[in-house]
């Protein structure tokens, strides 16, 4: 090309074929119009015209997309380097590994639950290895399961990853056969377990035999509850100290960390009578008893909402604040983050009690912070939380007992006090800044009551923009909503005219100062028009002559007021 800008038109026959340039011009709109043409004739599924300008520095071309038409390209299969080439497990070894041991107990989800196991006894009893050999189509289902994804991302062929673990299943399961044919696993009821522990130090399997050993202890305990009190029976026969101690408790704590993975086990160890969040709550006063209780020490009203862990949950407790069963703790503390940020409600009939849990449970984790979990880890699984907080959905749920629109205000502004995040709070703020700066709302503020009288209710909205200021929203939105509610103050005020016959009472001047300054200070009235009226008519009493003299003839009658004017924006 004698030009130094051309214009080049690339297609592609078939969705996974690759571009094949097509020809190359220098006038754009013939090289678009031959795109079209192509594409229109169907003699191409893609088409892309390109614009290539020459820098006549290092002499290459820049290369520029100008037109695009046409079916997307598929992704092709990634090929994998070479250092991730292979089965990602090579032996039999490999699948005793936490991360093998993890996929063995997804794919084989359901004949474990059926057998009431978990994976790590699949791969210490012989007797269970020999079901799983029977069974035949669920184990090569599993393996089928394992090799396709692997297959997709490592470019592997199906079929020989499926032959390669087929080949480890039958080593592993020859294996755990063999063991238990030559009695490697020696039964508990004959023997000491410590003893048997301080034999194998030094063995080159000690891990698997001992893991065969804790394994067997639990042949034939079914359900969550029962497996715990046996595997904290194993526990306190553990050695006291040093390598054989930690031999047997190494395996107890495995099996204890797939058991709670089970959803059904942790019901049953907890108990079914709890819902989601109380048993969130009693997961963490579990794994957390030292945390827990000091915060019901500061506030016995946690009590109500963190259930008391009671038989093997509350022996495995004591463990845990001992020091034990460290990877146990953080795994279920980890869970409880994982179930937060989950879109399961924690009390589906109890909108309210929902948001009574998710704060106790933001205290509790907020406590072991830096043990457990790291800060960031609770924030961000309460920020996540929140944003089911503010949908309509639960909003209209939270506030469907309220019977007054100011009782939704009140709920709203607590709704608005414990969602985190700064989106979560502005959503909220919006459902409160609806809530007050509706007609209803004035409405119902401003009509004849007998329940209450009008200067009550400047007490109750006064109140009601205090915890306002104290839900933490954003500039912008808090002023929003306090200006509402101050407006609404303003209109009751102004029809009852209750600064006017404040100013007229037979009453002496210090007590009369003494109310409308807390009006004007926001005590007894929203900071508003209602409270400017006050503080104006405040400054008038204490401007008038014979006011000024009176109070200077006493001035023990202003002490008392000096706090409430600082409050109130007038020189004390």
């Amino acid at each position: 090309m004698a030009s130094p800008v051309h214009y080049e038109v690339y297609i592609r026959k078939t969705a996974p074929a690759p571009w094949n340039l097509q020809m190359a011009t220098e006038d754009r709109a013939h090289a678009i119009q031959t795109a079209e043409d192509l594409l229109g004739d169907n003699r191409a599924v893609a088409v892309r015209v390109t614009k290539e300008t020459l820098d006549p520095d290092t002499m290459a071309f820049t290369s520029v997309t100008v037109l695009t038409r046409g079916a997307p390209e598929t992704q092709r299969k990634r090929v994998a380097p070479d250092d991730e080439a292979g089965p990602r497990c090579g032996s039999a070894q490999d699948l005793y590994a936490p991360m093998a041991r993890e996929l063995i107990g997804r794919v084989l989800e359901d004949w474990l639950s059926r057998h009431g196991v978990t994976a790590f006894e699949l791969l210490h009893r012989p007797d269970l290895a020999e079901k799983l050999e029977a069974s035949g189509v669920e184990l090569q289902h599993a393996i089928q399961k394992v090799a396709v994804p692997e297959s997709q991302a490592v470019g592997q062929p199906v079929h020989d990853l499926v032959r390669h673990y087929q080949k480890l299943a039958d080593r592993a399961i020859e294996r755990l056969l063999f063991a238990g044919r030559r009695n490697q696993f020696p039964d508990l009821e004959n023997h000491s377990l410590a003893d048997l522990a301080h034999r194998l130090c030094g063995q080159a399997d000690r891990a698997f035999i001992m893991g065969g050993i804790v394994s067997g202890a639990l042949t034939g305990v079914r359900g969550g509850r029962a497996r715990l009190d046996r595997l904290m029976d194993l526990a306190g026969r553990a050695p006291m100290d040093g390598p054989p101690r930690a031999m047997v408790m190494v395996p107890i704590e495995q099996v204890m960390c797939e058991l709670f993975a089970a959803r059904t086990n942790l019901a049953d160890v907890l108990g079914p009578a709890l819902d989601q969040g109380a048993s969130l709550a009693a997961v963490v006063r579990m794994v957390a008893p030292r945390e827990v209780a000091a915060l019901i020490r500061q506030d016995p009203r946690l009590a109500l909402q963190v259930p008391v862990v009671e038989g093997p949950a509350a022996r495995l407790g004591e463990r845990v604040a001992a020091g034990e069963f460290p990877l146990l703790s953080a795994a279920l503390a980890r869970m409880v983050v994982r179930e937060l940020m989950s879109p399961r409600r924690l009390r589906p009939n109890d909108a309210a009690g929902e948001i009574d849990i998710l704060r106790t449970l933001a205290m509790t984790l907020t406590a072991t912070a830096g043990r457990l979990l790291t800060l960031e880890e609770v924030q961000t699984a309460f920020n996540e939380r929140s944003k089911a907080l503010v949908t309509a959905d639960f909003v209209a749920a939270y506030v469907k007992a309220c019977s007054t629109v100011l009782c939704e205000a009140e709920a709203l502004t607590r709704l608005c006090e414990n969602v985190t995040g700064l989106a979560n709070k502005r959503a909220a703020a919006r459902w409160l800044s609806a809530c007050v700066g509706s007609l209803r709302f004035e409405g119902e503020m401003r009509a004849a009551s007998a329940d209450q009288t009008a200067a009550q209710k400047l007490g109750v909205l006064a109140g009601l923009a205090r915890s306002v200021r104290g839900c933490g929203l954003t500039g912008r939105d808090e002023t929003e909503i306090l200006a509402a509610i101050g407006a609404v103050g303003g209109v009751v005020e102004a029809e009852a005219r209750i600064v006017a016959m404040l100013a007229r009472a037979p009453a002496p001047l210090p007590q009369k100062l003494s109310v409308l300054l807390r009006m004007a200070a926001g005590e007894t009235a929203p900071l508003g028009p209602a409270a400017d009226r006050a503080k104006a008519e405040a400054v008038r009493l204490f401007r008038a002559p014979g006011n000024r003299a009176a109070l200077a003839a006493a001035p023990e009658t202003l002490a008392p007021l000096r706090g409430l004017m600082k409050a109130a924006g007038l020189a004390a």
